[in-house]
């Protein structure tokens, strides 16, 4: 090859130009990336990503929404309250103790509290107490 390198371009087929891509920190007024919008109450609510921002040397990116064309979040029923409860209790429960931690549990890799894996002892203040019910059993 005789200098001809110089002259190719790394083309995709399928980028037809039209998403345009920012550097970190360059994007517009105007445009969210899903996190923005989420701290500002509200949600894409199914409209397409308009642009991207990349930042680690082009490693990593995430999409841009409009802010105007977004929707408000919904707000939290009690249905969804219990289920998210109820989905943290069982992360934050030990299943031989039965206290309820006020952090998630290792129990994928101990199976269960500390205190209840090695004997290190809980401070009081980070756990609620097991229901009486279960106490009795």
């Amino acid at each position: 090859m005789d200098g001809h390198e110089e002259d190719l371009v790394d083309i995709d087929p399928y980028d037809d130009g039209s998403f345009p891509e920012f550097r970190w920190k360059r994007a517009p007024q105007g445009l969210a990336t899903r996190r923005q919008l989420r701290a500002m109450r509200l949600r894409p609510g199914g409209q397409e990503a308009v642009a991207r921002i990349t930042c680690r040397r082009g490693q990593r990116f995430a999409y841009l929404y409009r802010v105007d064309l977004a929707k408000p979040i919904r707000p939290m029923t009690l249905a969804k309250e219990l289920a998210l409860d109820k989905a943290m209790a069982a992360r934050q429960t030990c299943p031989k103790c039965r206290r309820r931690y006020h952090v998630c549990l290792p129990l994928k890799t101990l199976g269960s509290c500390l205190e209840c894996h090695d004997g290190t002892p809980a401070d009081p203040t980070t756990y609620l107490a097991a229901p009486e019910h279960d106490l009795a059993a």
